[in-house]
């Protein structure tokens, strides 16, 4: 994933409701005027984070007639927790090596 991808997937997630949105769509897809309504937004605010989520490719957005149906993909959704266990892997690596040296500065030293 590139940095412009990350950026964008972290931004699309800072946002409880763009993270409601994705919660929403991730059991079955839903029209926007369903969205709408859960929130209390104009119609064009929840289309706005809906685009979020759809420029960081977290949904699909697909037309049915005059509608407009959305649903999460799982498998970018899958990227991003993949993602998201190299950064904990990485801080809890960091961690540990601080441990270590403070376990180190502590430990009395003999003459």
């Amino acid at each position: 994933m590139s940095e412009t991808e990350m950026d964008r997937l972290f931004h699309a997630l800072s946002a409880s409701t763009r993270r409601d949105i994705l919660r929403r769509t991730m059991t079955k897809e839903i029209t926007v005027s369903e969205l709408a309504r859960e929130y209390d937004m104009s119609f064009s605010a929840v289309q706005k984070h809906i685009s979020v989520l759809e420029e960081a490719q977290l949904i699909v957005k697909r037309a049915a007639g005059r509608e407009r149906l959305v649903r999460a993909d799982p498998q970018r959704i899958a990227q991003a927790r993949v993602l998201l266990a190299q950064y904990e892997d990485l801080w809890r690596a960091r961690v540990d090596r601080l441990d270590a040296l403070l376990a180190e500065s502590v430990e009395p030293t003999t003459p």
